[in-house]
């Protein structure tokens, strides 16, 4: 007998044990043909590793699930965010019951809860009064949970066919998709083995497997895992009053935090997409892993339709579409550092020079800072305890230095430089400074992911009540750039964390400065609770390019912790007080590096006049006409036009099939 509770409703139902899964079923799977030969499994080992988790997951589920019939009962009120308040039982209702007594329809697509702030399986029962939010896959709540869910079935999948040891498989923090970091003993994933993936994440999808959760001791999570040194490292590191969570889908049984999807019926379409090298924790001197990416969605047309995109894209990489317009390069001898050719200078500049006269209109005032300080200025800011790996770090004369991988600790010392009173606030400093950042080399790709690049960084000292009319002007300055550049774009405020620096009051003061700021801008824009900096709640702005595919560039960040460390201060109207300032760090580019390489995906290459390197062509046709071609683009140059020359002998028509691949 076992006794569980399924679905919110108190059940005691007879359950029978689930089938234990022959050997010859894995070797099957193993041993059909896909390209290169997959290797099979230890199929004993698998089956017998298998039962152990399973047998321990239920046991403990079993006595979890007695324990809140013993407790559960009581009535409940459950607030919806329009306000109307739904009734259930303690330990017995869940938000799937609630959504159920709605509309068989929402219960049908909602994929995950929102309870009381904390994310929630929508088959977890609730523990008492709550407010309830439930989230489908068009939201981000449940579209990462969509995909982490399917990580686990991924993660089934490569378990049942190779007999790998998991590693960890979450969504992406790119918002595209998820993967599962896996280790094997003698196999190099390609896409030849993706058929047999796909095949075994149908059947787990056609199995409706329902996604079941568990909470353990430190003890009994160790005895689940104990085959696998990768999740007993994790477990090993958690905190002593974490609570460890572990979740069932089908065979497999896995450490995770959740939540997860109702069951993996809802996964209507699953593709693997590639397979890469990676290394345990990120770290190259630990063991080698195979990566495998996926995507799914809850229908067959959303899948075509990324697949698509995803063809689009291959054409737009800005990697092969830079080497083809002599834009930039990279080189071995200094790998994660672009080198701009003249075409790719003239754009680059031109992005830095269009920021710089909106700055001159906007008040803003550029600086130049150092590119290298000393470790006691890190060690200020905090930097050094939670940024040093990250940082190129070397020794002069017996004195530890770092180059800056960020621009705001300087400003800060910029600002305490000299006195400062109230009548000069806000203080508006922009820097376009070098920044260094040391990222792994496995890491490293193309211009989205550089060790050497440049900021549009700002960072704005002002008062607590300008923090309204400064991130509204913020807000104004990154519409009219994303305009020019054809963006649209999202916004999110995220609020105080369940961990933060600073007293309550000065939080909420900021965070309804700037509610009222985004409410007054006039765009829609949705609340991201609990997600703000530990220093200061911020605005998330997600841009979206031709082909819809989101990345987070802009950054407007308040900061309550910096001015504290570095002690900085103005005088108030009553000159005989001082005020601490609060800034504000502000970029719209990010990186200029990135932005360059996602504009240039955006244009396909085609880059809008004002941002051409090559405005116009003066093409000979023929050697008598040199004379008067140099004449011409003397001229067109002298008028301030990018313009280039092409005294080949080649034909007109060929000349026209090479300019407009330029």
């Amino acid at each position: 007998m076992l006794i569980c509770l399924r679905r919110g409703l108190s059940l005691l139902r007879q359950r029978q044990p689930p089938p234990r899964l022959p050997p010859r079923l894995l070797l099957h799977l193993s041993a059909e043909p896909m390209g290169d030969p997959a290797v099979a499994p230890d199929a004993p080992y698998l089956e017998a590793v298998t039962q152990k988790r399973i047998r321990i997951f239920e046991e403990i589920q079993a006595r979890q699930a007695l324990e809140r019939l013993n407790i559960g009962g009581d009535p409940i009120r459950v607030t919806l965010p329009d306000g109307a308040i739904k009734e259930g039982k303690k330990w017995i209702s869940t938000p799937m019951d609630i959504a159920s007594g709605i509309s068989t329809g929402l219960a049908a697509s909602c994929l995950i809860a929102q309870v009381n702030g904390v994310l929630w399986d929508m088959t977890r029962p609730l523990e008492g009064d709550c407010d309830l939010k439930l989230f489908k896959f068009d939201s981000n709540e449940g579209r990462d949970t969509f995909w982490h869910s399917s990580a686990h079935i991924l993660g089934e999948s490569l378990e049942r066919v190779y007999g790998c040891k998991l590693c960890i498989g979450p969504c992406t923090t790119r918002g595209e998709g998820f993967y599962y970091d896996a280790h094997y003993k003698d196999l190099t994933l390609n896409d030849t083995h993706f058929g047999l993936i796909d095949k075994q994440a149908k059947k787990a999808v056609a199995e409706k497997q329902p996604f079941e959760r568990i909470e353990v001791s430190r003890a009994e999570a160790l005895e689940v895992f104990a085959e696998n040194e990768f999740k007993v490292e994790i477990i090993n590191e958690l905190p002593e009053d974490k609570t460890i969570t572990v979740y069932r889908c089908g065979p497999l049984v896995d450490l995770c935090r959740g939540p997860h999807i109702p069951n993996t019926s809802f996964v209507k379409a699953f593709a693997c997409l590639k397979a890469s090298a990676s290394y345990w924790r990120g770290k190259a001197d630990r063991e080698s892993l195979q990566r495998v990416y996926g995507i799914s969605f809850p229908d067959s047309k959303r899948l075509k339709e990324y697949q698509h995109m995803i063809e689009e894209a291959k054409k737009r990489d800005h990697r092969l579409l830079g080497q083809s317009q002599k834009l930039f390069f990279f080189h071995p001898l200094s790998p994660g550092s672009c080198f701009f050719l003249p075409h790719g200078a003239i754009i680059y500049n031109k992005l830095m020079d269009f920021l710089r006269k909106e700055y001159r209109e906007r008040g803003y005032q550029e600086v130049l800072s150092p590119n290298i300080y000393n470790m006691q200025l890190w060690e200020t800011s905090g930097h050094a305890a939670n940024y040093k790996d990250n940082m190129f770090v070397f020794e002069i004369e017996k004195q530890e230095f770092g180059l800056k991988p960020m621009n705001c600790p300087g400003h800060c010392l910029m600002f305490g430089h000299e006195v400062r009173s109230y009548r000069e606030l806000p203080l508006r400093m922009a820097d376009f400074g070098v920044l260094h950042r040391n990222e792994l080399s496995g890491a490293l790709t193309g211009l989205t992911r550089v060790r050497r690049f440049q900021q549009d960084d700002a960072h704005i000292f002002c008062t607590e009540s300008q923090i309204k009319d400064e991130v509204r002007a913020c807000l104004e300055f990154i519409d009219y750039v994303y305009k020019i550049f054809g963006f649209e774009y999202e916004l999110e405020l995220s609020t105080r964390p369940e961990k933060y620096l600073g007293d309550i009051e000065t939080w909420n003061k900021a965070e309804q400065q700037l509610t009222e700021a985004l409410n007054e801008f006039g765009k829609p824009w949705k609340i991201n609770e609990a997600d703000g900096a530990f220093y200061g709640p911020k605005i998330d702005i997600g841009v979206f390019d031709a082909l819809k595919r989101k990345f987070q560039c802009a950054t407007l960040q308040l900061d309550f912790q910096l001015p504290l460390r570095f002690k900085l201060t103005y005088s108030a109207e009553d000159e005989a007080k001082l005020e601490r300032p609060v800034m504000i760090h502000r970029a719209i580019l990010g990186s200029v590096e990135r932005m360059f390489a996602i504009l240039l995906e955006h244009y396909n290459g085609k880059w809008p006049l004002w941002l051409s390197p090559r405005q116009a062509i003066v093409c000979c046709v023929s050697a008598n006409s040199l004379t008067y071609a140099k004449e011409v683009h003397a001229q067109i140059r002298a008028a301030g036009f990018h313009v280039d020359i092409d005294m080949t002998d080649r034909t007109i028509q060929k000349r026209q099939s090479l300019e407009r691949s330029l």
